[in-house]
């Protein structure tokens, strides 16, 4: 069975809780539930982690080779910075879909650059919730051509 790896980056364990007007109401273990249902629907196991701190993040990039197919990522605030994830994105081979709910392009100057978007395969932002799930149907397509 195909398998796709989530990481979320810091502070969304928060969702549900912190700026509604921006990332909705539904709390991160709504996302991840309504994932793992697609997932399963489409024949894709999907696995998810959550971490604040920038190193279990890569940690979790490394260990993707050879068990994962596809990962999707939304790195949070460490989207504007974090060179080291996004060579860990470039350094494991693994198709990675860059994922964000608000459009970090709409909002302030500093959100408006990924050092990560380079390495993914693709970027999608802006859809709220559904940002992760057409993420999880891309992904599908990469496992599936």
């Amino acid at each position: 069975m195909a398998r796709v790896l989530v990481l979320h980056g810091p502070n969304l364990n928060l969702l549900g809780e912190r700026e509604e007007e921006i990332y909705g109401w539904k709390t991160l273990e709504q996302i991840n539930s309504d994932l793992k249902e697609q997932g399963k629907a489409a024949g894709v196991e999907v696995v998810v982690f959550q971490s604040n701190h920038e190193g279990e993040l890569i940690d979790k990039i490394h260990e993707a080779r050879g068990n994962f197919d596809v990962i999707i990522l939304n790195p949070g605030a460490f989207t504007h910075y974090s060179y080291a994830i996004g060579d860990a994105v470039r350094a494991v081979n693994i198709p990675v879909i860059e994922v964000h709910m608000s459009n970090i392009y709409s909002r302030e100057p500093w959100r408006g650059k990924s050092v990560v978007a380079p390495a993914a395969w693709g970027q999608i932002s802006g859809f709220g919730d559904l940002s992760y799930q057409l993420a999880l149907a891309a992904a599908c397509q990469l496992i599936n051509s």
